[in-house]
């Protein structure tokens, strides 16, 4: 029985991926910042961002496993922040995560963005 997920985070600005034992051991997180694209702007443009996230997603994946010392055939679920967030970011998460999950025949979870701060935080809590 495959027990990780593999976890992708889109919403705005930063790639993450993340892989997570079913414990709740996480094994690696990756995060790919945008600041210095966005710097001169004042803030973070739309357009800019979803074409980041295409250029550092397979990236970011790919160091996820490596660190987690994984590869994708240990992946049992995909998990991935469908909302709220910048459209074309999410669609670029949610495009691989699905993906993903169905080159790898594993369920796909979508996860709102906000109610897994508030999670992690209940997490930190114990």
């Amino acid at each position: 029985m495959r027990s990780l997920l593999l976890a992708l985070e889109t919403s705005c600005d930063e790639t993450a991926a993340a892989v997570v034992h079913r414990d709740r051991r996480v094994l690696s997180s990756i995060v790919a910042t945008q600041h210095e694209l966005h710097e001169r702007y004042g803030g973070v443009v739309p357009e800019i961002a979803s074409r980041a996230h295409l250029e550092r997603m397979l990236p970011v994946i790919e160091e996820a496993l490596r660190q987690a010392d994984v590869t994708l055939a240990d992946i049992g679920v995909v998990a991935v922040a469908t909302h709220p967030g910048l459209v074309g970011s999410l669609l670029v998460g949610l495009t691989a995560a699905k993906s993903l999950a169905l080159a790898c025949d594993v369920p796909l979870v979508t996860v709102n963005h906000v109610a897994a701060h508030l999670y992690a935080c209940r997490l930190a809590e114990g």
